[in-house]
């Protein structure tokens, strides 16, 4: 019986040291590896989301004429998040975020979320702390929309297709998930990043 249950011990622990084996000496803990097809996409999706939140910062500092035009935009005088948090009219937090419409401190930090999120994300650098970022961003815009809400303070639809779960939700998901899989390593600075004095306090 005793020689049973080492060869089951011994046929267990080989399953589970054969795909560390095959990565070789250069497996990461994850196995997201450059050559492997799960790896690449996590990269894509990665570098895609990073290319998101450029995408919005440029088009409210300068206003490229998709959600901004350019009479609005940051260097014209305008207010990154006014025109958002302006019109957030349902929701137990209504009063709270209104009050903080077009406040220049609160521009300043937007924009610089938006910039530092989006290079992270698509350098793969600071996954961690950006990830952390971005989602508590995204919560927070959750929260303004309120999709809970069926109909506006007038009485309108108010849009929301999903009571719980929209964009922001998925975007907040995403970053985290991509966060603890390493995807900063495919494609991306992570180790590099990791080897600074920096990139160990902001991992």
């Amino acid at each position: 019986m005793s020689t049973t249950s080492q060869d089951r011990g011994h046929q267990q622990t080989g399953s589970v040291e054969t795909p560390a084996a095959a990565g070789g000496a250069n497996a990461s803990p994850t196995g997201l590896e450059s050559r492997t097809t799960g790896g690449r996409w996590m990269a894509v999706t990665r570098i895609a989301l990073g290319l998101t939140f450029l995408w919005a910062f440029f088009d409210k500092l300068f206003g490229l004429g998709y959600s901004t035009p350019s009479a609005r935009s940051w260097i014209s005088g305008g207010s990154p998040t006014k025109g958002f948090l302006s019109h957030v009219e349902v929701g137990p937090l209504t009063d709270f975020f209104q009050g903080l419409a077009g406040k220049p401190v609160v521009d300043w930090l937007f924009m610089i979320g938006l910039l530092g999120i989006g290079l992270a994300f698509t350098l793969g650098i600071a996954m961690w702390v950006s990830a952390i970022s971005g989602a508590v961003m995204m919560m927070m815009m959750w929260a303004a929309e309120w999709p809970l809400a069926r109909l506006t303070i007038t009485g309108e639809p108010s849009g929301s297709t999903n009571p719980i779960i929209d964009y922001h939700l998925i975007y907040a998901l995403a970053m985290i998930t991509l966060a603890i899989l390493g995807a900063g390593r495919v494609w991306g600075l992570a180790r590099q990043w990791r080897g600074t004095a920096l990139g160990r306090v902001l991992p």
